[in-house]
């Protein structure tokens, strides 16, 4: 299968629950004028929502589904996709994948204010504390292409807004 050659990037904003992936990704589409793709309203959206996992709290996402839809969304690039799992997405997607940590203490307080509590709540926790994300995107990525950001303050936020603007100029200069 022949692949033309994007002029822009497609990134992938990943990490656990509440390290600040939307809150980055909104800022950066603002500023780059990319196409932020929050998985989950697109997985609302398109249907892609299966039965209710009552232990999470929340319903099984369709992969399958979900990719089809999105296939046609990645092709020329310039795609900002945020979502709290990488390892189902196709490799081919991505020119960056940002992985955004944050401290327990942040992401307690964030999670709490959701209404996380119970297993979900500890589950996500102990998922920052061993990087499950990190490794997950380490993993299923080229190593050179996956950059860890640490977000728990407001001038973090800000410099990973400018981290990944300067990482898109590059990219273009390096490929167009």
């Amino acid at each position: 299968m022949a692949t033309t050659k994007r002029m822009v990037p497609n990134i992938l904003i990943t990490g656990t629950p509440g390290v600040g992936k939307s809150t980055l990704s909104r800022l950066l589409a603002e500023r780059t004028k990319f196409t932020w793709r929050e998985v989950s309203k697109l997985a609302e959206e398109y249907s892609c929502l299966d039965e209710y996992d009552p232990e999470y709290q929340c319903p099984f996402l369709n992969e399958d589904k979900l990719l089809d839809i999105m296939e046609g969304m990645m092709a020329k690039g310039g795609n900002i996709v945020d979502y709290h799992g990488c390892d189902f997405f196709p490799e081919r997607w991505f020119d960056g994948v940002f992985v955004v940590r944050t401290n327990n203490t942040a992401l307690f307080d964030r999670l709490t204010a959701r209404g996380y509590t119970g297993k979900k709540l500890e589950d996500n926790i102990q998922c920052e504390i061993f990087e499950t994300l990190l490794e997950e995107a380490q993993s299923s990525y080229k190593p050179e292409i996956v950059v860890e950001l640490q977000n728990d303050t407001e001038d973090q936020l800000q410099k990973n807004v400018e981290t990944i603007t300067e990482w898109i100029e590059r990219w273009r200069e390096e490929n167009i």
